[in-house]
């Protein structure tokens, strides 16, 4: 039998047999599905845009035509949802606040006229976004307010525009789908390895030597497998993504091809070492799960790494996970041609660490470290 037919028939029976665990089925395919849906509905806006809303409260302590004004100018605000039409006495606004019915309480000036307008918000939710986002929208409404009270009319005016790398608008979903694939392909990598724990356990890799077998077709066959549920997952995320939460790529075929092709390789080397000093699957999976659970948050996956404390930003470089997600977002959103140096890099990087991993997990596996039966 040709080289060739060996690896298709080897590839054929290992695409069977990972296909007929239904593990493989949930935590390859629908887990990174239920984790991608979750995060998107909570941080990307649920398909929405994202548009931000407030529900808030008004009191009009002593109605006047300065007060009535100014009430009239705040409930023009588009983003603010009110709970009442009509203003209400401040111990309703209290009890809506303390019970969470609503974001904020706006209190206009005791006097009717001038003074202090009042923002009341839950002592919980006093340092959240939605918090700032009111503060920040009250305080710029009654700058506006002032100046127009004493007709001054304001030297400057602030205004803003982005920019971005790629050639479309990116959004958050954009943003949260792409790590979110990156991180489901780099999970298959660092958990597929574990039926290498299983085979060695069970005396079958040892039976599997003495066998004509070459060894180096059968890894190549388990990589091919890893592969195509690398693809279906990345195909099933980006659909949808795209039909789901109005996503938006903007691909560069050879860049993601790239980046892919070397992740999946270096994250399964990742899994090979894993499983080299790995004695059972329960001791596989721990360190599997804290080697994951320790990268997906500082990878740039949920947000950008530019967010992170100082001190935590060095960290970030060196781990494998930054480089994949930025390079998958090289290739899928941000549109980055092969001529970028800061990608080359990040691909190179990564590679190193599947090279390294690689490495050390054949040296552990041919000093046979590992008891074996």
């Amino acid at each position: 039998m040709s080289t060739g037919a060996q690896v298709m028939k080897l590839f054929v029976a290992q695409l069977k047999t990972m296909f007929r665990e239904k593990a493989v089925w949930f935590w390859n395919l629908f887990f990174p599905i239920i984790l991608m849906v979750l995060f998107m509905v909570i941080f990307g806006g649920g398909g929405d845009g994202g548009d931000f809303k407030a529900k808030v409260a008004l009191v009009n302590p002593v109605p006047s035509a300065s007060s009535d004004s100014l009430e009239a100018g705040l409930r023009k605000i588009p983003v603010f949802e009110w709970k009442s039409e009509q203003a209400v006495d401040s111990a309703q606004a209290d009890t809506w606040v303390k019970d969470k019915d609503v974001d904020a309480a706006i209190v206009l000036p005791e006097n009717g006229n001038s003074g202090d307008i009042r923002l009341i918000v839950n002592t919980e939710n006093e340092s959240n976004a939605t918090t700032q986002a009111i503060r920040g929208i009250l305080d710029q409404y009654v700058q506006r307010a002032s100046f127009a009270a004493a007709g001054i009319e304001p030297a400057y005016r602030l205004q803003t525009s982005s920019v971005s790398s790629s050639s479309k608008d990116l959004s958050s979903v954009d943003f949260l789908m792409t790590g979110m694939i990156a991180l489901s392909v780099a999970q298959a990598g660092l958990f597929g390895m574990v039926d290498m724990v299983e085979i060695r356990r069970s005396g079958l890799l040892k039976r599997l030597r003495m066998t004509p077998l070459r060894m180096g077709l059968y890894g190549l066959a388990g990589m091919m497998v890893r592969f195509v549920l690398s693809f279906v997952q990345i195909v099933l995320l980006s659909v949808i993504g795209i039909f789901g939460f109005g996503a938006n790529l903007d691909l560069n075929i050879p860049v993601l091809i790239i980046a892919f092709f070397v992740g999946v390789l270096a994250f399964n080397a990742l899994g090979y070492l894993i499983s080299s000093f790995s004695k059972s699957i329960e001791s596989y999976m721990g360190v599997a799960n804290i080697t994951s659970f320790l990268m997906m948050f500082i990878s740039g996956v949920f947000f950008a790494t530019s967010s992170l404390p100082d001190w935590l930003k060095p960290v970030t470089q060196v781990l494998p996970l930054t480089y994949f997600v930025e390079g998958m977002r090289d290739g899928m959103v941000y549109g980055s041609g092969l001529f970028s140096s800061s990608f080359w890099i990040g691909i190179g990087i990564l590679a190193l660490w599947g090279v390294a991993a690689f490495s050390i997990g054949a040296l552990i596996y041919r000093k046979g470290k590992v008891e074996v039966r």
